[in-house]
C-alpha cells in the first residue's frame, strides 16, 4: 500500500486512458473508505460509489431522500483514500446540475452518472419508474458538461427508458445523449446478452454495464461483457450486501451465545486492518513530525 499521491487531475486522466486501451474496467462499489482502499490493493480498475448504496448506509430506501450533501461527502471521503478514479452515481442531478458538476470536481471524484428519471426516482431494476422528457436530460447533459472544469472529467448518462419506453427508445435518447456531450452511457436493467449487444450495435460511445444482484439483468462475466464491447461493469452493491449479510449472522450469534468467541475467525484481525489502513507508515510519519519539532523547539 501507499499514501495518496496522485491527484484528482491524475486520476481522471488515468481513467481517460484506461478507456481508451479497449480492456473493459472492472469497478465494484465502495460503501465507505477502508472498502475502497480493499478494492484497489486487490488490482480493480476503479472505485464506484452508488446514490442506493449510499441510502440504504444512512437507513434510507434509495427513492431520491439523500442530498448533494451527503453524496458529495461520502464521495469525497472515498476519493481521498485511494489513487484508483472514482465514479459517483449523482441520480437525477439534486436540482441543479452546475452546482453537482463543481462539487464533485472539488471532491476529487474522476466520473460521475445522472440518469433520466424524474426526481422522485427509483432504483433502475425496479418496475414503475417515471422519466422525463428527452429534451430535458439533454438540457441537464448539456449542463454538467459546461460546467466541468477539467475536461477528462467525465459525464455518464444512464438511461432508464428500456422497461417504460422499450429499447429503441431508448437507443434513440442515448444517441440524443452523446450528441449533448455524454461520452458514456449506462443503459439500465438490460436483460440478457442480446440486448447488450443491440445496444452497443446501435451506439459507438463508451458503454458501462451494471452486474448487480437481484435485479433484471443476467449477470455475466466480465470477459463477457468485454467481448460484447462494454468498458466498463460496475458492481454497485456487492460489497454493502457482502457486509451487511456478515454483521447480521455475527450480531445473531453473540445475540445467542452471549460472546463471539465461535465467530472471531470469521473476523479480520487487527493485525491485516493496520495493514490495510497503513498503521505502521503513519506511526513513523507521526514520530518524525513529533522529533522534528521537539528537536525545533530545543
Amino acid at each position: 500500500m501507499h499514501f495518496i499521491k496522485k491527484s484528482s487531475e491524475e486520476k481522471r486522466k488515468d481513467l481517460n486512458d484506461k478507456l481508451k486501451s479497449n480492456k473493459i474496467l472492472r469497478v465494484p462499489g465502495a460503501y465507505n473508505p477502508l472498502t475502497a482502499k480493499v478494492i484497489e490493493e486487490i488490482g480493480y480498475e476503479a472505485v464506484y460509489v452508488s446514490g442506493g448504496v449510499i441510502a440504504n448506509d444512512l437507513g434510507y430506501p434509495d427513492i431520491g431522500l439523500t442530498t448533494l450533501k451527503d453524496v458529495s461527502y461520502r464521495s469525497n471521503q472515498i476519493a481521498r483514500v485511494t489513487n484508483l478514479p472514482t465514479i459517483v452515481d449523482v441520480d437525477t442531478g439534486f436540482k441543479s446540475c452546475e452546482e453537482t458538476i463543481k462539487t464533485f470536481e472539488r471532491c476529487g471524484v474522476a466520473a460521475v452518472h445522472i440518469e433520466d428519471q424524474i426526481e422522485q426516482k427509483r432504483c433502475g431494476h425496479l418496475d414503475n419508474k417515471e422519466l422525463i422528457s428527452k429534451e430535458k436530460m439533454v438540457d441537464k447533459i448539456k449542463k454538467c458538461v459546461n460546467a466541468r472544469t477539467d475536461k477528462n472529467f467525465k459525464v455518464i448518462a444512464r438511461s432508464d427508458a428500456k422497461d417504460v419506453e422499450g429499447i429503441d427508445k431508448m437507443i434513440d435518447r442515448c444517441k440524443s445523449y452523446v450528441e449533448a456531450g455524454a461520452e458514456i452511457i449506462f443503459p439500465e436493467a438490460l436483460k440478457d446478452e442480446k440486448e447488450f449487444q443491440i445496444v452497443r450495435k446501435s451506439l459507438e460511445c463508451y458503454l458501462l454495464a451494471n452486474m448487480t444482484e437481484f435485479g433484471k439483468s443476467k449477470i455475466l462475466n466480465y470477459k463477457e461483457l468485454e467481448n460484447l464491447g462494454y468498458n466498463i461493469v460496475i458492481y454497485p452493491v456487492t460489497t454493502q450486501r457482502l457486509a451487511i449479510k456478515s454483521v447480521e449472522e455475527g450480531l445473531r450469534v453473540i445475540f445467542e451465545d452471549g460472546h463471539q468467541n465461535n465467530i472471531v475467525d470469521k473476523m479480520q484481525t487487527r493485525k491485516r486492518l493496520y495493514d490495510l489502513v497503513e498503521y505502521e507508515k503513519y506511526n513513523a510519519l507521526d514520530e518524525n513530525i513529533y522529533n522534528f519539532s521537539s528537536e525545533g523547539h530545543e
